[in-house]
């Protein structure tokens, strides 16, 4: 033992002896990366969104249109309802008893009542009724004018004599012959014509308006001054214009004269105001409360077995509305807690579906928030649509399971899928049959889903899910006791938005592929043409490597689907992996001709990074050409870190040719940059395309020497550790390999000897 080497007790030696860390350690120490705080950041801001969208503190309507309601919907709270009849007549009744508004017009009345004084005094400038102030005698107008003065005889009595008028007129001049007497008549006559000037005369009564009362305006008022119609009525106002005389005035028949003249001649002074009298009606009509319907607790708002009509909604969210008003902060949190646990419990579900089946969907940090997004979209287009009888939630659902089985396998989008049905029926307060209505036609269209190599694929899809929509529907109605026809209208409306669903999902699908970053069988066989511009200059700079590339790509894709892994996306990943040989093409030996072999002239280190360098250059060569990153990783995969055993064993030969001891020739140098394969079509491509090279070599190609080369070459790569990351089993290798004997000897095969035919 050397003096620097220090010796460890038995203490120190258990001590060092670390175990491997249990799940809680491991969750503990991810939890304190970055990356994996970002991701729970954005699940955590998900499930804020999708409370938000849910609105999870208040519960869900549990009603909608032309739903059938299985018992009795009653009130769980008193709430009232807005009684629209009710109300619209007593605002009728307001407008109809409003009081109208009239225009007065005083200066009629007040002429009269100077005209009248001015009678007077022409009437008392006569000595008597024969003659003038000079006894000359009154001119026809005079004596007219007195006879208006007079009172109406009753109904049966004769004239009165010349006699008794003489009589009558001298006793009017005596009760006016002083001038007090006088200004107490014109004191009089202006209080009795003061209301009748203030409020005006109406001819009739008003029609369609207030019969008791009316406004009346002037221009000397700033504001309208209410009266009643019977003040205001030319009889009425006649009737009391007596009276006021009579109270007012000591003569009696002073009293009468005046009324006989002042009677006849009042005339009406009120105008209707159109304008102002509707505006009166509106402000009453403003002035009326709604009338409402109290509905008590337990009360009856729905019968069973009778669809729900748009009277029936009103009446059940007004119930509904007044019910969350009631509801408690505290409840509400409550409610949003407990809510929120349930979409986290789904997203954890969805978490570890996705992390042990599609692993890259979570360490992909665009896919991941790609994913959210689709989520998200989804749940607010159920909860938009929710509550219509109509099924439209369907079509975001079937689109979103498309969506996901075509950009992850079957077990995610199953896992999501009905994660975010699930997250949907909590929100909204979907009834477990409804949810399973929807779950049905959703989780058809992601199991039928698997290759889409034809556009009519995901119609063919859609009919599936509408059939199953159909089914589904006209079970569980029947099974709930359902009306048979709105039972039987319903389904064929969720057929229909499965059938809607496939066509916008046909329309979409390059948005899909762009958008996850993965490729169809539909895309794939576009790529795949012949036609393709890469693979036309590879034809014409590189034609053997292009036949190479052509007969690996066949036995690659038999060999890929006899493990069930995508045939196709091998095929098309056998046709560019060879590529970049295109820049270089007389290095390769394909491609060599008469011309003798260009690597001759270049030691072994030299020709082996020319022939290395063809996966680099293919790789750029894909990518300045857009091609898919799933055909780049076939380019930089399918030689993995092989060896490139030719030159690496001339190198080793002139290294013991020139005798120098001690020296070895570097390995590494003569290997290939990598990766290894991470795929199984990667590993099969690899086996194939080493398969396919050296089986050229061999002299005479029997079954026998096939299958040996074949058994060789797998384990010489097994061996060598490329496998060991692309998850390829031992039995699958085998499968492969009896793929790749198959069609090699399909190749190889023997024919028959014609007589006289020659050996080439």
């Amino acid at each position: 033992m050397s003096a620097g080497t220090t010796t460890r007790t038995r203490s120190q030696r258990v001590a060092s002896v670390e175990l491997p860390r249990g799940r809680m350690s491991r969750l503990a120490a991810d939890l304190q990366r970055g990356a994996v705080l970002l991701r729970l950041g954005l699940a955590v801001l998900a499930i804020g969104a999708i409370l938000a969208m849910t609105r999870a503190w208040d519960p869900p309507r549990d009603f909608f249109l032309e739903q059938t309601p299985r018992r009795d919907i009653v009130a769980a709270t008193e709430f009232q309802q807005l009684d629209e009849r009710a109300t619209e007549e007593a605002r009728e009744r307001a407008r109809r008893f409003a009081e109208a508004v009239y225009d007065n017009d005083p200066m009629p009345l007040q002429q009269l009542k100077s005209k009248v004084l001015s009678e007077i005094d022409r009437l008392l400038a006569a000595k008597t009724l024969e003659g003038g102030a000079e006894g000359e005698e009154l001119d026809t107008g005079d004596t007219e004018l007195w006879k208006r003065y007079q009172p109406p005889l009753a109904e049966g009595a004769p004239e009165r004599s010349g006699e008794e008028l003489r009589e009558r007129f001298e006793r009017f001049q005596a009760s006016l012959a002083d001038e007090a007497d006088r200004v107490a008549l014109s004191t009089t006559l202006d209080a009795v014509f003061e209301p009748l000037e203030t409020f005006g005369l109406l001819a009739r009564q008003p029609v369609d308006a207030n019969s008791e009362r009316l406004l009346v305006q002037s221009t000397s008022q700033e504001t309208p001054q209410a009266t009643s119609v019977r003040s205001v009525l030319v009889d009425n106002a006649r009737a009391e214009l007596g009276l006021a005389l009579n109270q007012r005035l000591t003569d009696l028949e002073l009293s009468q004269h005046l009324y006989a003249r002042l009677r006849p001649a009042l005339m009406p002074t009120l105008k209707l105001n159109d304008s102002a009298t509707r505006a009166q009606q509106d402000a009453r009509e403003a002035e009326v409360e709604p009338v409402f319907r109290t509905f008590e607790e337990g009360e009856t708002l729905a019968a069973a077995g009778e669809p729900l009509s748009e009277d029936d909604i009103e009446l059940l969210e007004l119930g509904y509305q007044q019910r969350l008003s009631e509801r408690s902060w505290s409840q509400r949190l409550l409610r949003a807690t407990g809510a929120a646990w349930a979409y986290a419990a789904l997203v954890a579900v969805c978490g570890v579906g996705l992390y042990r089946a599609d692993r890259e969907a979570l360490l992909d940090l665009r896919s991941y928030g790609l994913l959210w997004l689709c989520t998200l979209a989804t749940i607010a287009c159920v909860v938009l649509a929710h509550g219509q009888a109509w099924r439209v939630e369907l079509t975001p659902l079937v689109l979103l399971g498309m969506t996901l089985a075509i950009a992850y396998r079957h077990q995610s989008a199953l896992v999501i899928t009905g994660a975010v049905l699930g997250a949907a029926a909590i929100g909204v307060g979907m009834s477990l049959n409804d949810a399973l209505v929807l779950l049905a036609p959703t989780a058809c269209s992601v199991v039928l889903l698997d290759a889409v190599r034809h556009r009519s694929t995901l119609l063919i899809v859609g009919f599936a899910a509408a059939a199953v929509a159909i089914m589904a529907t006209l079970s569980l109605g029947v099974l709930e006791e359902q009306p048979l026809w709105p039972t039987l209208r319903l389904s064929l409306m969720a057929a229909l938005w499965c059938l809607v669903a496939g066509a916008l999902m046909t329309a979409a699908l390059p948005v899909v592929e762009r958008a996850f970053r993965v490729q169809t069988d539909l895309s794939l066989l576009e790529l795949g043409d012949p036609t393709h511009p890469l693979l036309q200059e590879l034809i014409r700079r590189a034609p053997g490597t292009y036949n190479h590339s052509i007969t690996v790509a066949s036995l690659a894709e038999a060999a890929a689907e006899s493990i069930g892994a995508r045939g196709l996306l091998v095929r098309v990943g056998a046709y560019f992996h060879d590529i970049g040989k295109m820049l270089k093409p007389g290095y390769f030996i394909e491609n060599q001709g008469q011309n003798g072999n260009q690597h001759d002239t270049l030691v072994p280190a030299m020709s082996t990074l020319v022939i290395i360098a063809h996966v680099k250059d293919g790789a750029d060569l894909a990518r300045q050409n857009k091609l898919p990153e799933c055909i780049v990783d076939f380019i930089l995969q399918h030689h993995g870190t092989t060896l490139v055993e030719y030159f690496y064993r001339q190198a080793q030969q002139r290294t013991e040719a020139d005798g120098e001891p001690g020296e070895s020739v570097d390995e590494t140098a003569f290997r290939y940059p990598g990766p290894k394969p991470q795929t199984k079509e990667a590993g099969v491509l690899m086996l194939s395309d080493a398969v396919e090279s050296a089986s050229r070599t061999l002299v005479e190609p029997t079954p026998a020497r096939i299958e040996n080369l074949v058994e060789q070459l797998t384990r010489k790569r097994l061996d060598d550790g490329q496998f060991d990351e692309c998850g390829l089993t031992l039995q699958e290798l085998q499968r492969v390999g009896a793929s790749l004997i198959k069609s090699l000897t399909a190749v190889y095969h023997g024919r028959v000897k014609y007589p006289g035919q020659e050996t080439a």
